[in-house]
């Protein structure tokens, strides 16, 4: 299981695939761990309360993710997933919403499963 953070209104799940608004600039799709999630979603995502979490099944991507190094301080070596292409609605299994806690910070919801880490 990965995660994508998408805001609201970016989300359609009624098209065939996702390709969030930045992917042109990026050339992937930016994905994360149950474990990883916050910590992007806290350096990008600080003060809003519009976002979703799409669980996705990896199995049901028909495209390749990479695994890269990160290149944010502090987390250097740590690998996060990155899909080449753009994202099969179909391997979306849940979406879930993503709001920040009562102090702004962001937490996992309880309703994302576990995941398998790498």
């Amino acid at each position: 299981m990965l995660l994508h953070i998408c805001p609201v209104g970016d989300w359609d799940g009624r098209a065939a695939t996702y390709v969030p608004p930045r992917y042109e600039m990026d050339g992937f799709i930016h994905l994360s761990t149950r474990e990883q999630v916050v910590r992007p979603a806290q350096r990008l995502f600080a003060g809003r309360d519009d976002l979703l979490l799409l669980v996705i099944d990896e199995e049901l991507v028909d495209a390749e993710i990479r695994w890269e190094p990160s290149a944010v301080p502090g987390e250097e070596g740590e690998l996060f997933p990155h899909l080449y292409a753009p994202l099969p609605v179909a391997s979306v299994t849940d979406v879930v919403a993503f709001p920040p806690g009562e102090h702004g910070e962001f937490r996992v919801p309880d309703a994302v499963p576990p995941g398998s880490q790498r």
